[in-house]
């Protein structure tokens, strides 16, 4: 569709709205030389008609209610690619907001409600090269913009060790589905904690890549400095396998740096882990909204490291007290001006974009704002109110002194291998009901985020593992590694998953098993 030439209207509207002061005598000539100018727009189109990928033709199917436990699943696949390879064999589901070439991607929200990507992201396409196959896209919450199940225009996304409550957000579907062995490996996203907090509340391995280790490329942005997609899975050793499919340059993405070293994450396993050593981050216990059973449970676990050779202190990082607040600022006001008015991708990066998600989001959105969650309505509130009157000063502040929250950690990461922490302060909570006060909707979609925002912000690798039960209810580890040492961080989930000889499931699975 061919851009549509302003009228001499619309350029003395969009004139005095911009307070551009230019005389009414002068308005003909603005209106002819934008007209001319704007004919480059339909000059770009076509030339981009010529190179704009076509669909592949795919089955997928919306399942029934009963087809669906868990409410995990937006729609069900069966897409193949390589015969064999060092995924075959591997069931996959790819969250949706990441692009699967012909297959129907929501990302929770009215506003793609009806959208199907032309071709796959990076991560599908290497998941499919490596033999995988992708069985459906699954269920995250509305735009990803919350830490809670509850949000997903599709409804709740239900925990399976206690239907009643979450799964932890955004990634909700990948976790319950890997979780109730639907699955075995599932992609997640992460931007505030949005695959470890699942991991954690679903009782499974959730692995944020170093920022930049694995391309965004597909996958629907919130803010391109805290992009970043990984692997949920049940085992840490399945997590590797995905991790050295999906991780390397793509050439497309921004977010990576020209070179990045292969490893193979699968073997670095292997080595051994006597005498590694764990600092203990004061900062992530004891929060306001700590549940004390939840510290115990995961110095529990880091004795049990400590019984299998690994060497545990005590590190005090006052930093990371203040992790969340800058995460704060430049995840609410990055995505008011990127994910929202720059209708997802935004403008002024060199990448691969993906012009008709742009337009259909961009278009639908506009059109019934009312249709946002909650989350994302307190975000536009938040987030312009902040550009309009600071105009972006305190996101460059918050930006500014990520290098002195990255210091901070790597300070602690010259003394120890990796650092420590809850992934999560609280068990997982129970679902609010569909009409639950806007109070309630807000708390239980952020108030979990605190240990697991920072990372983001600075980039550092970090797993969640599961570190135990409490009360039936799993509880997850953080582990946060040196950048571009997710090897360790795999290395040392793996040595508390082998001594604790493999990782609980929820009695559902157990009893099918």
């Amino acid at each position: 569709m061919s851009l549509t030439p302003p009228t001499r209207g619309d350029v003395e509207r969009i004139a005095g709205a911009s307070g551009l002061g230019i005389a009414e005598t002068d308005l003909d000539t603005y209106h002819g030389a934008a007209t001319g100018l704007l004919q480059s727009w339909n000059v770009v189109e076509e030339l981009y008609a010529e190179i704009a990928p076509t669909a592949p033709a795919r089955e997928w199917t919306r399942p029934r209610d009963e087809e669906n436990p868990f409410g995990a699943w937006y729609v069900t696949t069966e897409i193949t690619g390589a015969a064999d390879g060092p995924l075959a064999g591997l069931r996959v589901a790819v969250k949706d907001n990441t692009a699967v070439g012909g297959v129907p991607m929501m990302n929770g929200s009215r506003m793609l409600e009806g959208f199907v990507p032309r071709q796959d992201a990076t991560t599908v396409a290497r998941l499919l090269d490596a033999g995988a196959t992708i069985a459906g896209k699954a269920v995250c919450e509305d735009l990803c913009f919350s830490g809670g199940s509850h949000t997903a225009k599709s409804g709740p996304v239900r925990n399976p060790w206690d239907e009643t409550r979450s799964t932890a957000g955004s990634s909700s579907g990948s976790a319950a589905l890997v979780a109730s062995g639907i699955v075995d490996a599932a992609l997640g996203c992460d931007q505030g904690g949005s695959i470890r907090l699942p991991a954690a509340w679903c009782g499974v391995v959730g692995h944020k890549p170093t920022w930049g280790l694995v391309p965004y490329t597909g996958a629907f942005p919130i803010e391109q400095t805290i992009d970043q997609i990984g692997p949920i899975t049940r085992t840490t050793r399945d997590a590797a396998r995905v991790l050295t499919a999906i991780a390397g340059v793509d050439g497309v993405d921004p977010r990576q740096p020209d070179v990045i070293e292969a490893v193979d994450y699968v073997a670095a396993l292997d080595e051994p882990v006597a005498g590694l050593r764990i600092g203990i981050v004061t900062e992530g216990f004891g929060l306001a909204s700590s549940e004390p059973e939840v510290d115990a449970a995961v110095r529990d676990a880091i004795a049990t490291l400590e019984g299998a050779g690994l060497v545990a202190e005590e590190v005090s990082i006052p930093w990371h007290s203040h992790g969340a607040a800058l995460w704060d600022v430049i995840s609410v006001e990055g995505a008011t001006y990127q994910m929202v008015d720059g209708n997802g991708y935004g403008l002024n990066w060199k990448g691969l974009y993906d012009p008709d998600q742009m337009e259909f989001y961009g278009r639908t959105w506009r059109q019934d704002p009312s249709a946002f969650s909650e989350t994302v309505k307190l975000v536009l509130l938040a987030g312009r109110h902040a550009l309009e009157t600071s105009h972006g000063t305190h996101y460059a502040m918050a930006r500014n002194l990520e290098p002195q929250l990255a210091a901070a950690y790597d300070a602690a990461l010259e003394r120890f291998d990796v650092l420590v922490m809850p992934t999560t302060p609280m068990r997982p909570t129970v679902i609010p009901d569909a009409d639950a006060p806007v109070a309630d909707v807000l708390g239980r979609a952020l108030e979990m985020l605190t240990n697991t925002a920072a990372f983001d912000v600075t980039g550092h690798p970090a797993c969640s593992v599961p570190a135990g039960l409490v009360d039936g209810l799993p509880v997850g580890l953080q582990i946060i590694g040196k950048k571009f040492d997710d090897a360790t961080v795999l290395r040392v989930a793996q040595a508390l998953e082998t001594a604790v000889g493999g990782f609980p499931l929820p009695t559902s699975v157990r009893s099918n098993a």
